[in-house]
């Protein structure tokens, strides 16, 4: 089973590589257009990108690979913020509060339709995207890590 969870680690591992790819474009353009009043339809299907792959890759890392960690490392799964928790004290991450953050911004990305409330979402998106770029590196480093010890 050990070999399972180890070849999984590795396509858990590309595929954030991946996510991390069109999550950073994303994040180059929509810094571009900033955070202002009137959006163009554009600059809205920028923004919508952005906060989509934002949603997608805090799945991936906080749902999944957390998880699958989590696995490898013999230790129970327990709640979202019991994951968190753990993947802070792995140094997978800097603030076990800023990653509920993340967690309840994607909420709020899947579930808000004010324009409004809009505005804020690609303000706080544009500000947590760092916080999630980095921990892909980190997540990086520590599957490497763990491939390095069986391989």
């Amino acid at each position: 089973m050990k070999d399972d969870l180890l070849l999984l680690l590795k396509k858990e591992l590309q595929l954030i590589a991946d996510a991390d790819a069109v999550l950073s474009h994303s994040l180059r353009k929509c810094k571009e257009i900033g955070i202002k009043q009137d959006y163009t339809h554009d600059d809205l299907d920028r923004f919508e990108a952005l906060t989509s792959r934002f949603a997608r890759l805090s799945d991936i890392l906080i749902q999944k690979t957390f998880r699958l960690i989590d696995e490898i490392d013999l230790e129970s799964t327990g709640t979202v913020r019991d994951r968190i928790n753990r993947a802070e004290k792995k140094g997978l991450i800097d603030s076990a509060d800023i990653f509920v953050e993340i967690r309840m911004l994607r909420n709020d990305i899947a579930h808000e339709y004010l324009p409004e409330a809009i505005r804020d979402i690609y303000a706080r998106v544009l500000e947590l995207t760092p916080s999630l770029l980095d921990c892909v590196k980190r997540v990086t480093e520590y599957g490497e890590r763990v491939l390095q010890k069986v391989g």
